[in-house]
């Protein structure tokens, strides 16, 4: 069960494996555009161009969907990014429901693990592979497997490695529970941190902060859904960043200092190597001192 790329490598191991997969459940075809027709997940696309069933859902609380579930007399429940289940049916194979998370558990449990890592200044992210309870992210881990956070990589670069990574570990653990031969590790819940869903209210850039902590936020949105700012009443986002030099400008005070777009923060600078006005193409820092008055501070 998956729909996004991210549980795309995960279903392509487990199709080469000596394990069979009765169906892979996506989300229904959507359509991208008005004019558009009506396209697959990326996972569905996967499944069909691999000859292997596929069933759509929607609403998962869908009694009906159970009653299909069951029909499957699947051993094993894979999930990869996908919608929250109901007990009823993680409760459906007979050797149980696993998912495959994208950090170590019980940190980030929720719907943007990696976001978060990244946006927190993790030195170290991975994957978890457990088995699913009826509370989101807290069954007992069957194993992890780790990846460093380098201090300029960015969401999308951990996301690319996490989802290879993964892939392996999940088909590493569906073979241990083939063989009955899983031991299992109690999350400690007093260590659980939240990885809560990203809004317009908390991708916005606060430059009371410190200049990593506004370098981590904006490395942790790109490629989406991207940091962002507001710059003479216009909305402008933030692609990238590095931590400059402290010129003792004040919190969101531009400058133009050797053909670089510096801007202050609460504590340092940061460098803005990539930004985006409504209507513009991106900028590089160079191109926006060119063409934009930086006597405007940023807030």
């Amino acid at each position: 069960m998956g729909s996004p790329d991210f549980a795309v490598p995960s279903l392509e191991v487990i199709a080469e494996s000596e394990h069979k997969i009765i169906t892979v459940v996506s989300g229904s075809d959507k359509r991208r555009s008005r004019r558009g027709d009506a396209i697959p997940t990326p996972v569905k696309k996967r499944a069909q161009q691999l000859d292997l069933p596929t069933l759509d859902v929607d609403n998962v609380k869908d009694p009906g969907f159970a009653e299909k579930l069951s029909e499957l007399k699947a051993d094993l429940f894979v999930v990869v990014a996908f919608k929250v289940l109901s007990e009823n049916i993680l409760e459906i194979p007979r050797k149980g429901s696993i998912n495959l998370h994208a950090s170590l558990l019980p940190k980030y449990r929720g719907a943007a693990p990696i976001h978060w890592a990244v946006i927190n200044g993790e030195k170290e992210t991975g994957c978890t592979v457990f088995f699913l309870e009826k509370e989101v992210d807290t069954g007992s881990i069957i194993d992890t497997v780790t990846t460093p956070i380098g201090p300029e990589e960015t969401t999308g670069d951990v996301y690319d490695r996490l989802k290879e990574e993964g892939a392996k570990l999940l088909l590493s653990c569906i073979n241990k529970i083939a063989e009955n031969n899983v031991s299992l590790i109690k999350q400690d819940h007093s260590k659980a941190t939240p990885a809560p869903k990203l809004y317009k209210e908390n991708t916005r850039i606060d430059f009371n902060k410190s200049a990593e902590e506004v370098h981590n936020l904006v490395r942790g949105l790109n490629p989406f859904p991207v940091a962002w700012c507001m710059y003479d009443e216009k909305k402008m986002n933030v692609y990238h960043t590095s931590v400059s030099e402290n010129y003792g400008l004040k919190s969101g005070e531009l400058a133009a200092i050797d053909d670089r777009l510096i801007a202050g923060c609460g504590a340092g600078s940061v460098e803005l190597l990539t930004v985006q006005l409504p209507g513009t193409k991106k900028l590089s820092g160079l191109e926006f001192i060119n063409g934009f008055n930086i006597e405007k501070n940023l807030d």
